[in-house]
């Protein structure tokens, strides 16, 4: 299948967790995965599971901090692919839990660079590839949007803005063939995970391959399948 008729499949955080869960699962579905993280080693690692597999993938070595090299992504994008199909916005920065009180603002600033400026700039620069494509968007979020815990402030704000900007983008593009959802993963096995509750066993909590199958099992029917 040929660069120009294969589905594409964009996803952040693709090189561990439930982005690598993601991005096996999706290639083995026929998705070429255009795999964005911000470690080469870990990229190339994933590509050869997925080349295992009979898969294929371009690696987008990408940290969601450099928000100049993300708006340049989607034109680079387009000379290989004429569209994109499912845009995957899983890669999310957890940040220091404190007061808001205490918080210092340049932690503030990267975890909501990250967690939603960073997605701005990719709906931004993926909007045109995304409605020739009839794409799909999927904005993973977190119940820390509605826990609203104590020291959880500055993630559960970048959360919430998140959630709203994907439900602003939903409304503009309804009819014209993209389709835009929130996915909330719940409690599962991660390195965000692990850094929230170190204490915790993470043997008592499903693993990201598990999500995975739930997160696919929710996209539209169109989408189901290369």
């Amino acid at each position: 299948m040929s660069e120009g008729t294969q589905k594409t499949a964009l996803i952040t955080g693709a090189s561990r967790g439930l982005g690598r869960a993601l991005a096996l699962k999706l290639a083995a579905q026929g998705y070429h995965i255009l795999a964005l993280a911000r470690t080469v080693g870990a990229l190339e690692s994933l590509d050869d599971e997925i080349q295992e597999i009979g898969g294929s993938a371009t690696l987008i070595p990408v940290d969601l901090s450099d928000l100049d090299k993300i708006s340049t992504l989607g034109p680079q994008l387009a000379k290989r692919y004429p569209a994109i199909h499912l845009f995957i916005a899983n890669a999310g920065m957890l940040g220091d839990l404190s007061p808001v009180a205490q918080t210092r603002p340049d932690h503030w600033d990267a975890v909501m660079r990250v967690n939603a400026t960073a997605n701005h700039r990719l709906i931004g620069t993926l909007d045109p590839l995304l409605r020739v494509g009839k794409g799909t968007c999927i904005f993973v979020t977190s119940g820390a949007v509605q826990g609203c815990k104590a020291y959880w402030g500055a993630y559960a704000a970048s959360k919430a803005a998140l959630e709203t900007m994907a439900r602003c983008y939903a409304a503009e593009v309804e009819g014209l063939g993209v389709t835009v959802q929130v996915f909330d993963p719940g409690r599962f096995r991660s390195s965000m995970r692990a850094q929230a509750y170190p204490g915790e066993n993470p043997d008592t909590l499903i693993a990201p391959e598990e999500v995975a199958d739930q997160l696919v099992a929710s996209l539209p029917q169109t989408q189901k399948a290369a």
